[in-house]
Formats: structure tokens, C-alpha cells, sequence
């Protein structure tokens, strides 16, 4: 079977005015309206919102065009995969039972048309990044999820917000190094047998070829929103529209 496939990352819905978040999720709404009729599989590479906490009873407002436009996709039998950021505190089971769609707390391997994929955000793949990890590891403790969860939600997402700006910056103003701070763990990667590894989390839009593979970061939407497409053998970035303008 011919695959096509969509790749996007770091949308961080929610991050700005009303205004501007409301011409966002426009924009995300007419890609996936756009790519129904041919994508067969949507990978949604972490921090899809500036910050995600579910409650059990309550649902963030502000998404109902989104949360409509993947469960159309769903529904029309497209396979849409959500690999969880560093800006999604915390999910239960809203996207699976609500919407269809997968999620994944670890990076994921995957054969497409005979192609090893290695698709994972990126946060905590850094060996340079211990202060991260260290707090990924407290933000994922079970115990401490639960208790945040008895917060009421207005004051919840107050936190989560304030945290989730926290990240962003400590995301945009480390220094990982030469290139990219991916660009180590790509490479292992590709050596070690993958034909791609694709990633976001820097911020820093790359597609790069390293020995017989190839390193795709998918940049933010923040800067300039855009996805990957994987079809016919062959991966590459689009650029995606603005205000009705397409991006060059």
C-alpha cells in the first residue's frame, strides 16, 4: 500500500492572543481539511498546545474546530499518531476515546513502504540537557499528576500556562551545541540503521542528510508554520499558508 504522510510539530496553540490563536487553529484546521482526500497516516510530534493538562470532567476551551477537524480524519479511516512534548503536562484519554487518535509517551519506530522511521519529539534526547530531564521526570511522576489534578482548572491551567512559558524559554535560550542539540542523537540513529529521524522540540527547522539517512526538525509554528511530507519515497517540508499567502 502507497503511504502518504503528514508530519507537523510545536504548533503551541494557545501561546498567543485570542486573536492570533484563533487565526492558528484556522490555519491547522484548512491543512487537515486540505490533506483528508490523500494522507494515509498524521504525525503529530509533540507540543501540539502551549500547555495541555486534562482533567477527568473537563476539557480546555478554545479547540473545538481542531478537536473536529482530527476526529474527521479519524472517522475517514486516517491513522493519526500523537507523540507527547515537553508542553503536554499531562493526558488521559480524551484523544484516544474521544477523537481516535494514538498516543505515545516514548518515541516511536516505524516501517512505512520498507523505511525505518525514528519519530519522537526530542525533549530529553540531549545529553547536554540534565536540568530537563530532571524535570521531565517530576512533571510525569503519577502521584504528583493526580494531586495537581484536585487543583481547580481556571487556577490549574494559570500554573500550567506560567510553566509552560518557563519551558519555551529555557527551550529557546539553551545552547545544545554545534548545529543542532538533536543532531548527535539523529546521527546514532541513522548509523544504527534508520532511513529517517525526524524530530521538533528546538524550535530549529533542519532537514539535513547524514551518511545513507536523513535528520528532518520541523521547526515551530511560531516562526513560520509548515509540515512534513512523505510521499512517493521522498521527504520534504512545506511551507503552509498565512493570512492567505503561502510562505517562501
Amino acid at each position: 500500500m502507497k503511504e502518504t504522510c503528514i508530519f507537523i510539530s510545536d504548533l503551541h496553540l494557545g501561546l498567543q492572543s485570542f486573536e492570533d490563536e484563533r487565526k492558528k487553529e484556522r490555519l491547522v484546521e484548512e491543512l487537515l481539511i486540505k490533506i483528508k482526500p490523500e494522507v494515509t497516516k498524521l504525525f503529530i510530534l509533540g507540543d501540539l498546545f502551549d500547555y495541555w493538562f486534562e482533567y477527568r470532567k473537563v476539557t480546555q476551551r478554545g479547540f473545538f474546530r481542531l478537536f473536529t477537524a482530527l476526529q474527521d480524519l479519524t472517522d475517514a479511516g486516517v491513522e493519526v499518531h500523537y507523540l507527547i512534548g515537553n508542553h503536554d503536562f499531562m493526558h488521559r484519554d480524551f484523544f484516544e476515546k474521544e477523537l481516535g487518535v494514538k498516543l505515545y509517551k516514548d518515541p516511536v519506530e516505524m516501517i512505512i513502504e520498507g523505511k525505518k522511521f525514528f519519530l519522537a519529539h526530542g525533549d530529553g534526547l540531549v545529553k547536554n540537557d540534565t536540568g530537563y530531564k530532571i524535570l521531565k521526570v517530576i512533571l510525569r511522576n503519577k502521584f504528583l499528576q493526580w494531586f495537581y489534578s484536585l487543583v481547580h482548572p481556571d487556577f490549574g491551567i494559570w500554573i500550567a500556562s506560567s510553566m509552560s512559558k518557563g519551558s519555551r524559554d529555557y527551550t529557546s535560550e539553551k545552547n545544545y551545541g554545534e548545529e543542532d542539540g538533536l543532531i548527535e542523537s539523529a546521527t546514532n540513529k541513522i548509523k544504527s540503521g534508520f532511513d529517517y529521524v525526524i524530530m521538533g522540540h528546538t524550535h530549529n527547522r533542519i532537514h539535513k542528510k547524514i551518511d545513507n539517512g536523513e535528520y528532518i526538525n520541523l521547526g515551530t509554528w511560531i516562526v513560520k508554520p509548515c509540515y512534513g511530507l512523505y510521499k512517493d519515497g521522498k521527504f520534504e517540508i512545506l511551507n503552509w499558508k498565512e493570512n492567505g499567502e503561502i510562505f517562501k
